[in-house]
């Protein structure tokens, strides 16, 4: 993994993921709000998890040079969320995506993880632009995206997921 930047912020690191990350996946994806919010992955188990890891994010690393990170706090090394650009189906640009344990919610954590990879996006990939959906209900997804700088463009919906999204685009 080496070879990937790895970003930091005032509070945290953010690393991309590994195959190490296998059973805090399966924790966070089966964490009732992305369950609710991002929806289920159908991860059973550590093997589930290990080939998520490998088939989404992995691959997306060494063919894009990014993807989800491990957003993991410094001062103590707990693995608190993950927070992400994707290459989204159904979607003309990169995506900010980010979810987080429930015990770490409402601690600023996920604005600080996101700005460092808003960031990233601009100063290290030179990309010209930003996405990133969100369900109709997601308050707390459309306050911090807002805060981040992004503006609501329409709804949208996108492949293999039947919810009506909100779609933020920020330009650089």
């Amino acid at each position: 993994m080496g070879e990937f930047r790895s970003f930091e912020s005032d509070r945290l690191l953010l690393r991309p993921m590994s195959l190490d990350d296998d059973a805090f996946i399966l924790e966070l994806y089966n964490s009732p709000k992305c369950l609710q919010f991002i929806g289920d992955r159908n991860l059973q188990n550590t093997e589930d998890a290990r080939l998520y890891i490998k088939d989404k994010m992995l691959s997306q690393l060494h063919r894009l040079g990014f993807s989800n990170y491990c957003v993991i706090r410094k001062v103590d090394h707990a693995r608190l969320g993950a927070c992400g650009l994707y290459d989204r189906e159904g979607l003309d640009e990169i995506d900010l995506g980010f979810a987080f344990l429930p015990e770490y919610e409402g601690k600023g954590y996920a604005c600080e993880a996101a700005a460092a990879l808003v960031d990233a996006t601009n100063n290290v990939f030179n990309l010209q632009a930003l996405q990133a959906i969100t369900r109709k209900d997601n308050f707390g997804s459309q306050k911090l995206l807002q805060k981040l700088g992004f503006s609501h463009i329409r709804n949208i919906q996108i492949p293999r997921d039947p919810a009506d999204l909100m779609l933020y685009r920020m330009e650089f």
